[in-house]
Protein backbone atom coordinates (compact mmCIF):
# COMPACT_ATOMS: atom_id res chain seq x y z
CA UNK A 1 0.00 0.00 0.00
CA UNK A 2 2.98 2.25 1.08
CA UNK A 3 3.89 1.69 -2.81
CA UNK A 4 1.24 2.59 -4.39
CA UNK A 5 1.14 5.90 -2.57
CA UNK A 6 4.70 6.58 -3.34
CA UNK A 7 3.79 5.72 -7.19
CA UNK A 8 0.86 7.98 -6.78
CA UNK A 9 2.75 10.78 -5.32
CA UNK A 10 5.09 10.64 -8.32
CA UNK A 11 2.54 10.76 -11.07
CA UNK A 12 1.17 13.67 -9.40
CA UNK A 13 4.55 15.80 -9.38
CA UNK A 14 4.74 14.58 -12.98
CA UNK A 15 1.58 16.13 -14.13
CA UNK A 16 2.15 19.02 -12.07
CA UNK A 17 5.41 19.42 -13.37
CA UNK A 18 3.43 19.36 -17.47
CA UNK A 19 0.58 21.41 -16.01
CA UNK A 20 3.29 24.21 -15.22
CA UNK A 21 5.16 24.01 -18.06
CA UNK A 22 7.11 27.27 -18.85
CA UNK A 23 9.41 26.70 -21.51
CA UNK A 24 8.65 25.52 -25.61
CA UNK A 25 11.38 24.15 -27.81
CA UNK A 26 9.78 26.44 -30.58
CA UNK A 27 8.40 29.93 -31.12
CA UNK A 28 4.78 28.85 -32.61
CA UNK A 29 4.07 26.78 -29.11
CA UNK A 30 5.15 29.72 -27.37
CA UNK A 31 2.59 31.93 -29.21
CA UNK A 32 0.04 29.69 -29.07
CA UNK A 33 0.68 30.04 -25.19
CA UNK A 34 0.97 33.46 -24.75
CA UNK A 35 -2.54 33.95 -27.07
CA UNK A 36 -4.66 31.60 -24.82
CA UNK A 37 -6.48 34.08 -22.74
CA UNK A 38 -6.30 31.47 -19.91
CA UNK A 39 -2.30 32.37 -19.03
CA UNK A 40 -2.96 35.77 -18.58
CA UNK A 41 -0.29 36.89 -21.48
CA UNK A 42 -2.83 37.84 -23.76
CA UNK A 43 -6.07 40.41 -22.74
CA UNK A 44 -8.88 41.51 -25.15
CA UNK A 45 -11.87 44.09 -24.43
CA UNK A 46 -14.62 45.30 -27.10
CA UNK A 47 -15.81 48.93 -26.21
CA UNK A 48 -18.50 50.56 -29.63
CA UNK A 49 -17.45 47.75 -31.90
CA UNK A 50 -13.43 48.46 -31.24
CA UNK A 51 -11.74 45.18 -30.81
CA UNK A 52 -8.16 46.13 -28.22
CA UNK A 53 -5.90 43.10 -27.89
CA UNK A 54 -2.72 43.36 -25.49
CA UNK A 55 -0.51 40.89 -25.42
CA UNK A 56 2.34 40.47 -23.45
CA UNK A 57 6.24 39.57 -25.67
CA UNK A 58 8.79 37.35 -23.37
CA UNK A 59 12.47 38.07 -23.30
CA UNK A 60 12.80 35.14 -25.34
CA UNK A 61 10.91 35.48 -28.79
CA UNK A 62 12.65 38.90 -29.06
CA UNK A 63 15.91 37.11 -28.92
CA UNK A 64 14.72 34.69 -31.18
CA UNK A 65 13.59 37.49 -33.81
CA UNK A 66 16.84 38.51 -33.84
CA UNK A 67 18.89 35.61 -33.71
CA UNK A 68 20.30 34.39 -37.53
CA UNK A 69 21.95 31.61 -38.58
CA UNK A 70 24.00 29.59 -36.64
CA UNK A 71 24.01 30.34 -33.01
CA UNK A 72 26.30 30.39 -30.19
CA UNK A 73 25.18 29.79 -25.87
CA UNK A 74 27.94 33.84 -26.05
CA UNK A 75 25.45 34.97 -28.60
CA UNK A 76 22.09 33.98 -26.76
CA UNK A 77 23.12 34.97 -23.33
CA UNK A 78 24.15 38.41 -24.89
CA UNK A 79 20.58 38.69 -26.46
CA UNK A 80 18.91 37.67 -23.49
CA UNK A 81 21.12 40.37 -21.22
CA UNK A 82 20.12 42.94 -24.16
CA UNK A 83 16.37 42.12 -23.98
CA UNK A 84 15.20 41.30 -20.34
CA UNK A 85 16.12 44.46 -19.29
CA UNK A 86 12.91 45.90 -21.04
CA UNK A 87 9.27 44.67 -21.03
CA UNK A 88 7.45 44.45 -24.61
CA UNK A 89 3.60 44.16 -25.26
CA UNK A 90 1.94 44.31 -28.27
CA UNK A 91 -1.02 46.10 -28.72
CA UNK A 92 -3.72 45.58 -31.70
CA UNK A 93 -6.94 47.67 -32.35
CA UNK A 94 -9.27 47.49 -35.08
CA UNK A 95 -12.68 48.41 -35.69
CA UNK A 96 -14.84 45.98 -38.36
CA UNK A 97 -12.08 43.83 -38.87
CA UNK A 98 -9.63 46.65 -40.03
CA UNK A 99 -6.83 49.02 -39.06
CA UNK A 100 -7.64 51.65 -37.30
CA UNK A 101 -6.55 53.84 -40.62
CA UNK A 102 -9.37 52.41 -43.05
CA UNK A 103 -12.33 52.01 -40.57
CA UNK A 104 -12.19 55.35 -38.36
CA UNK A 105 -11.43 58.53 -40.55
CA UNK A 106 -14.26 60.15 -41.97
CA UNK A 107 -12.46 62.73 -44.06
CA UNK A 108 -8.54 63.09 -44.80
CA UNK A 109 -8.38 65.77 -42.02
CA UNK A 110 -9.25 63.03 -39.76
CA UNK A 111 -7.11 60.79 -41.25
CA UNK A 112 -4.01 63.08 -40.89
CA UNK A 113 -4.64 63.89 -37.26
CA UNK A 114 -5.06 59.82 -36.91
CA UNK A 115 -1.77 58.64 -38.58
CA UNK A 116 0.02 61.77 -36.70
CA UNK A 117 -1.59 60.55 -33.21
CA UNK A 118 -0.58 56.73 -34.05
CA UNK A 119 2.78 57.74 -35.01
CA UNK A 120 4.00 60.19 -32.45
CA UNK A 121 1.64 60.45 -29.41
CA UNK A 122 1.24 56.82 -28.15
CA UNK A 123 3.91 57.86 -25.20
CA UNK A 124 1.30 59.86 -23.70
CA UNK A 125 -1.98 58.10 -24.87
CA UNK A 126 -0.69 54.55 -23.34
CA UNK A 127 0.67 54.52 -19.52
CA UNK A 128 1.30 52.13 -16.78
CA UNK A 129 1.12 52.33 -13.37
CA UNK A 130 2.23 49.82 -10.42
CA UNK A 131 -0.25 48.47 -7.93
CA UNK A 132 1.54 51.40 -5.85
CA UNK A 133 0.52 53.88 -8.31
CA UNK A 134 4.37 54.57 -9.62
CA UNK A 135 4.42 55.81 -13.03
CA UNK A 136 6.47 53.70 -15.52
CA UNK A 137 7.36 55.97 -18.41
CA UNK A 138 7.14 54.04 -22.13
CA UNK A 139 10.60 53.78 -23.45
CA UNK A 140 9.62 53.65 -27.02
CA UNK A 141 7.03 52.17 -29.20
CA UNK A 142 6.88 50.80 -32.75
CA UNK A 143 4.58 51.41 -35.21
CA UNK A 144 4.72 49.75 -38.64
CA UNK A 145 2.10 51.37 -40.91
CA UNK A 146 0.47 48.70 -42.86
CA UNK A 147 -1.72 50.88 -45.16
CA UNK A 148 -4.67 49.20 -45.27
CA UNK A 149 -3.05 45.74 -45.59
CA UNK A 150 -3.25 44.67 -42.26
CA UNK A 151 -6.88 43.57 -40.32
CA UNK A 152 -5.63 45.76 -36.91
CA UNK A 153 -3.43 48.27 -36.24
CA UNK A 154 -0.43 47.29 -34.46
CA UNK A 155 2.19 47.89 -32.52
CA UNK A 156 5.26 47.47 -29.83
CA UNK A 157 5.03 48.69 -26.47
CA UNK A 158 8.42 48.77 -24.69
CA UNK A 159 8.57 49.67 -20.93
CA UNK A 160 11.93 49.47 -18.64
CA UNK A 161 11.61 46.17 -16.22
CA UNK A 162 12.75 48.41 -13.38
CA UNK A 163 12.39 47.61 -9.36
CA UNK A 164 9.04 50.00 -8.96
CA UNK A 165 7.45 47.27 -11.42
CA UNK A 166 9.20 44.11 -10.60
CA UNK A 167 8.27 44.76 -6.89
CA UNK A 168 4.52 45.56 -7.08
CA UNK A 169 1.94 42.75 -7.02
CA UNK A 170 0.57 43.81 -10.34
CA UNK A 171 0.39 46.45 -13.03
CA UNK A 172 -2.03 48.33 -14.85
CA UNK A 173 -1.99 49.25 -18.96
CA UNK A 174 -4.06 52.29 -19.50
CA UNK A 175 -5.29 53.52 -23.31
CA UNK A 176 -6.51 56.97 -23.17
CA UNK A 177 -9.21 58.31 -24.99
CA UNK A 178 -7.77 58.35 -28.86
CA UNK A 179 -10.50 59.32 -30.73
CA UNK A 180 -12.15 55.92 -30.95
CA UNK A 181 -15.14 56.98 -28.64
CA UNK A 182 -14.27 53.84 -25.94
CA UNK A 183 -12.81 55.94 -23.15
CA UNK A 184 -10.28 54.92 -21.05
CA UNK A 185 -9.20 51.06 -20.94
CA UNK A 186 -7.46 49.35 -18.46
CA UNK A 187 -5.24 45.93 -18.55
CA UNK A 188 -4.53 44.46 -14.99
CA UNK A 189 -1.04 42.10 -15.12
CA UNK A 190 -0.36 39.91 -12.23
CA UNK A 191 3.46 40.72 -11.93
CA UNK A 192 4.61 36.77 -11.45
CA UNK A 193 3.63 36.90 -15.03
CA UNK A 194 7.11 38.93 -16.03
CA UNK A 195 8.65 37.23 -13.27
CA UNK A 196 8.11 33.95 -14.39
CA UNK A 197 7.63 34.18 -18.64
CA UNK A 198 7.74 31.23 -20.44
CA UNK A 199 11.19 30.74 -22.33
CA UNK A 200 12.02 29.00 -25.71
CA UNK A 201 14.50 25.83 -24.77
CA UNK A 202 16.11 25.79 -28.63
CA UNK A 203 17.55 28.85 -29.32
Amino acid sequence: MKYCFNILGLVLIVLASACSQTSFEDKPSLLTYLKNPENGYTQSKQVNGVDICLTYRPTDLLVAQELRGATSKTAVDSLRDKYHKYLYFNLNISKNGKELLSAVPKDRNEFGAMVNELSFGMEQNVHLFTNKKDTIPMMDYIYPRMYGMGSSTSMLLVYPRNKELTNSEFFKISLKEIGLLTGEVNFKFNTTLVQEEPSLSKL
